[in-house]
């Protein structure tokens, strides 16, 4: 394993490296097989607690920070794992956190915290209107102490395998609202009673093995006090959320950077051809040295957004700004990876293929490069807007 700084995270580093160590390669690369879920992982992670890391104390959880959150992503997919099976348990309950009334998160968070409940899923996107959020069409009309909602959502992670979902749905019509961005609500919806009563699943296999659907509401109805905070405000309670998102996210790429760059070193130092290591070669040392060199500069990204995040200070433009340097630098991380193993880097027993696979989705999710720069150049960079 190449060596990295130690900083004050290592008690962390090392109980979930023990952890992982229980759930080698082998195991990971037969759940992709599969196109399972990693079942007994996400146990093991849950009855460590380290999924609760976020929930306060007085709820059940560790009362961490986003940085010591962060430290336990990485982990994982440095291990050979992957966060994506789990992370959503740690963040999506930030918008219950931040904005649920007392009696809700005294209900849920702790169940949460224990696993008894899994809030892995949050339905936000839908299929017309991408990252248009405030287009959306799915609508909550409220019908005495109920709303019933109708409408389709789609790229929703983590049905399956979670019993609540953060549902985003219009209150009011976009036509009626003062502000594109208000007359949107967000609900606790049950999602096993959900399935009986009004929600369709609809699952999309994809190329990564990442549980995700299509979901379709026909006449659900969700009781009144599963609505989190105001009605109309739903828009901004996500938002809130989304620093976290994309800075656990770049932790996550942070991690499959350095495990790609452990398996490369080792591989091109032991590769002998023409009576040498390819690893001698500046053409084999060059594009990996700018590899871990890139993973290095996203690391310190995480940090400081973490940094800020933790003192609850503004770090929207840190958040996006990690979470497109740690992509970009896993991405050319795996790249290096999969050209110096020539042929075996396709071969499944390297599992090189397989976390190849996994690391291409950030470029996309959960926003995309171009959406990045979008952002940095009209909030930072005091650009006119684009869209």
């Amino acid at each position: 394993m190449i060596e990295t700084a130690p900083d004050q995270y290592q008690d962390i580093r090392a109980a979930v490296r023990a952890l992982c160590a229980g759930f080698p390669d082998a195991y990971h690369r037969k759940i992709d097989e599969q196109r399972g879920y990693p079942e007994a992982f996400v146990d093991a992670l849950t009855s460590a607690g380290w999924l609760a890391a976020l929930i306060p104390h007085e709820y059940g959880g560790s009362g961490l920070g986003l940085a010591e959150a962060s430290v336990i992503m990485e982990e994982i997919n440095r291990s050979g794992g992957n966060s994506g099976a789990c992370h959503g348990q740690m963040y999506n309950m930030g918008t219950l956190l931040r904005h649920g009334s007392i009696a809700q998160k005294e209900l849920y968070l702790p169940k949460i915290a224990s696993g008894e409940w899994r809030l892995q899923s949050m339905g936000v996107t839908e299929p017309s209107t991408g990252t248009d959020t405030t287009k959306i069409k799915t609508s909550a009309v409220k019908m005495g102490d109920r709303y019933v909602v109708n409408g389709q959502k789609v790229w929703i992670s983590r049905v399956q395998h979670s019993d609540w979902m953060i549902l985003l749905a219009r209150t009011t019509p976009l036509a009626d609202v003062r502000k594109k961005s208000e007359g949107m609500s967000i609900f606790m919806v049950d999602l096993r009673l959900a399935e009986k009563t009004g929600m369709t699943v609809r699952p999309i296999r994809n190329m990564v093995n990442h549980e995700t659907n299509e979901l379709f509401f026909e006449n659900l109805e969700i009781p009144e006090e599963n609505l989190i905070g105001q009605e109309g405000q739903g828009f901004r309670y996500i938002l809130d959320g989304l620093n976290a998102e994309r800075t656990l996210i770049a932790a996550e790429c942070i991690g499959d950077g350095y495990w790609f760059l452990d398996r490369v070193t080792k591989y091109v130092k032991e590769r002998v051809v023409f009576g040498r290591p390819i690893g001698q070669n500046q053409g084999v040392q060059f594009p990996i040295a700018d590899a871990y060199i890139e993973v290095e500069a996203a690391n310190l990204m995480r940090f400081k957004a973490c940094e800020l995040f933790d003192a609850g200070q503004s770090c929207a433009a840190q958040a996006n700004m990690a979470k497109y340097l740690a992509a970009k630098a896993s991405w050319e991380a795996a790249n290096a990876c999969i050209q110096f193993h020539g042929g075996f880097g396709f071969a499944n027993e390297y599992d090189v293929e397989r976390k190849f696979r996994e690391t291409r989705l950030y470029q996309v999710a959960p926003i995309s490069t171009n959406l990045i720069y979008a952002y940095v150049a009209e909030h930072v960079l005091g650009l006119p807007r684009s869209f």
